[in-house]
């Protein structure tokens, strides 16, 4: 299963920018379990791009897992960049509402999961709904 992946709000928090809590096992897991592609606005055909901007927070463990993340290309909207003809699950902070109404259109808005790092254990709470999508 596809698995779509924004950095800010997700693999970083957005207010006094760090390394949410959990990250490590996070990482791990969705490597490990999805075909995992960038999809923010740090990665729009360049991985190394994402790669770059996030080896100001972790370390050089991690970025060997996240460098295994394929790269997205997008203008407008990120779901441009989404392959509807495959399941998948994304995870975003803050989507658009026009990003929502194409996910409606196309009958896939339950494949969205809104992340919010305000909560400490979020990305515990991801892989815990994620294994329900593995076999």
């Amino acid at each position: 299963m596809n698995l779509y992946l924004d950095i800010d709000g997700v693999l970083l928090t957005t207010k006094n920018t760090r390394i949410p809590p959990c990250s490590s096992e996070f990482i791990s897991f969705i490597v490990e379990h999805f075909d995992c592609f960038w999809l923010t606005t740090h990665c729009k055909g360049d991985s190394n791009v994402a790669i770059k901007y996030l080896s100001q927070y972790y370390d050089v463990f991690l970025l060997e897992k996240l460098s295994r993340i394929r790269s997205t290309n997008w203008d407008m909207l990120k779901t441009e960049a989404i392959d509807f003809a495959n399941e998948f699950i994304w995870l975003e902070d803050c989507p658009m509402n026009a990003e929502k109404s194409v996910l409606k259109e196309k009958g896939k808005l339950e494949s969205l999961l809104i992340v919010d790092l305000s909560n400490v254990n979020e990305l515990n709470r991801l892989v815990l709904h994620l294994k329900n999508y593995i076999d």
